[in-house]
């Protein structure tokens, strides 16, 4: 697949970087109408109050969108010249298919197939996990390899790729 078609910009780093925070800066900074896919489900009271806190700070900015599973779905919905389309974040996105028990190499083929047909500029945001140490059971290793995997297809397949570290933009692609 060639990338030199796709408009996609994937900012990969560490919990807490300052990925989230660039990755919007890029969307604000193109002038398009802003959406914003957030797949990140509330499991417990945490991931409750972190979704409404993301929410307060995104205010009205941006038109949100919901979508923990099928989010390729979501993205062709919504595609559309003239708009810019934030997806935060891919390893959520990961951990929602596995839970739901998913084809995974089904939904990263669909997700990578899909990003050089949008008409939409997107940016996806993940978070790199395979920089520790192996983990020490079965799911959380399985987790780290999905997620490894898919960031090389999604890496392949975009014109742009960052990797955010202290809150700097390594730009790595494009």
């Amino acid at each position: 697949m060639s990338s030199s078609a796709s408009r996609a910009v994937f900012v990969l780093g560490g919990a807490r970087s300052g990925k989230s925070r660039f990755a919007e800066s890029l969307v604000l900074d193109t002038g398009l109408e802003r959406h914003y896919v957030a797949t990140g489900q509330a499991w417990d009271n945490e991931m409750r109050e972190r979704i409404a806190q993301h929410r307060a700070d995104r205010g009205d900015l941006w038109q949100t969108h919901e979508e923990p599973i099928d989010l390729v779905a979501r993205l062709a919905a919504i595609d559309a010249e003239g708009r810019a389309v934030l997806v935060d974040c891919l390893t959520l996105w990961v951990t929602n298919l596995m839970m739901a028990e998913r084809d995974m190499t089904a939904e990263f083929t669909a997700l990578t197939e899909f990003l050089p047909k949008a008409r939409s500029r997107l940016v996806l945001v993940s978070n790199e996990v395979g920089l520790g140490i192996v983990p020490e059971n079965r799911m959380a290793r399985e987790f780290r390899d999905h997620a490894g995997r898919l960031h090389q297809m999604v890496a392949a397949a975009s014109a742009e790729v960052y990797f955010i570290a202290a809150g700097l933009p390594l730009k790595m692609k494009g």
